[in-house]
This record gives structure tokens, C-alpha cells and sequence, in this order.
């Protein structure tokens, strides 16, 4: 089966694989990054959608993980850096408290390849495809 490069793109969603939740709840999330090239992912750049806040992380063998946060010491980007060849993704799971009123939240995602070029999952190429988006109910 051939997935389409909208359909096969980097995405955030539950665990069970669901794009919607429910207002405040923690809940385990999922990022999955193919590597849709024929060269190697170096690196993933996620940004924490205004409103979540990142609990946790499942380590992720193989990958380094640094953080960013902002004055209230809640994290707003994470970077994973290792190794991601063709034809294989990457899942990295993480716990969140959704926000406290429903709506949709948008995961902006930055891959990195080899050669230094970054795809952009963040809505700002409808060629390349829209942010991941869960919807919080």
C-alpha cells in the first residue's frame, strides 16, 4: 500500500492513534516522523501548541531530547537529534494536559534531513501538507 506525502507525514496524535481528546485531561501523545526522502532524518523539531503543557517524556533510544522553556518553566519546543533512515519512521511518545477549553490544537513539526533541508509540517505549504492538528473536545 502506497500512502500519499499528505497522508504519510509527520503527525502528533494519541496514543490509541485518535486526533481528538478531551479539555484537561493528561494524555499520552505520539509523534510519528517518516522519513519520506532518500536520505536520513537527523533531526525533529516540535512545537508545543499555546495552551498544552508537556509533562513527560518515553525515552527514545538512539535519539537526544533537549527542551525549551519559557519564563514559567513550561516547555514550548522539543528537539530530538539522531537518526531516521529511508523507508523508516520514528514514534516519540509524550504526556501532555491538554488545555482547559475545547478547540483545536495545532502541532507545528520541523524535519531535518541529511542534506541540511527541512520540511516544514506546519500549514505553511499546502503543497507539502497541513499542521497536525487534534481536536479537543
Amino acid at each position: 500500500m502506497l500512502l500519499s506525502v499528505a497522508g504519510a507525514h509527520a503527525t502528533v496524535r494519541t496514543e490509541a492513534g485518535l486526533g481528538e481528546s478531551k479539555v484537561g485531561i493528561t494524555e499520552t501523545y505520539r509523534l510519528n516522523v517518516p522519513t519520506e526522502k532518500e536520505i536520513s532524518t537527523t533531526q525533529i523539531r516540535l512545537v508545543v501548541p499555546s495552551g498544552v503543557s508537556l509533562t513527560r517524556f518515553e525515552t527514545a533510544p538512539g535519539f537526544t531530547r533537549t527542551v525549551t522553556k519559557n519564563a514559567d518553566g513550561l516547555v514550548t519546543e522539543v528537539v530530538w537529534k539522531g537518526r531516521v533512515a529511508p523507508m523508516e519512521y520514528a514514534r516519540f511518545f509524550f504526556q501532555a494536559r491538554n488545555p482547559a477549553a475545547a478547540g483545536d490544537v495545532v502541532w507545528k513539526i520541523y524535519q531535518t534531513y541529511s542534506d541540511g533541508s527541512v520540511a516544514a509540517w506546519d500549514g505553511s505549504n499546502p503543497d507539502q501538507g497541513p499542521a497536525s492538528t487534534v481536536t479537543i473536545k
